[in-house]
């Protein structure tokens, strides 16, 4: 059993966080109104095990760089961080090696979340 059952990452515009983080991961989101609250889920198609999340855009939760960092799993760090500057994302941390558990990188997304991305070596 995982720690993490779930995570959500706050957006204002949900339209531009959606380009912005299919971009990110490469895959599509799915969009759902959960209790009159938009989310847009990832979950990569195929992949029921591990961790899953959303985009969540409510009035009471808003998008923050100094929250906890939510790190998502990516194959290719550098055309993460390529596609995440082409949608209009910062690089706050280029990749990094962490040593055998692999690569980070941090970047800022189009709501103001810092968000990273993991590889492994």
């Amino acid at each position: 059993m995982s720690a993490i059952s779930w995570f959500e990452i706050p957006v204002t515009n949900m339209d531009r966080a959606v380009r912005f983080y299919e971009a990110l991961a490469g895959y599509a989101l799915k969009r759902e109104d959960f209790m009159g609250t938009p989310h847009a889920i990832f979950k990569a198609e195929g992949d029921d095990d591990g961790v899953h999340g959303a985009l969540i855009q409510d009035a009471k939760r808003k998008p923050a760089s100094s929250a906890g960092t939510v790190y998502l799993t990516t194959k290719d760090i550098e055309a993460a961080l390529g596609r995440a500057l082409e949608t209009g994302g910062e690089v706050i941390q280029p990749k990094t090696s962490i040593g055998p558990m692999g690569f980070i990188a941090l970047v800022q997304d189009t709501e103001g979340n810092l968000v990273g991305l993991h590889s492994e070596a």
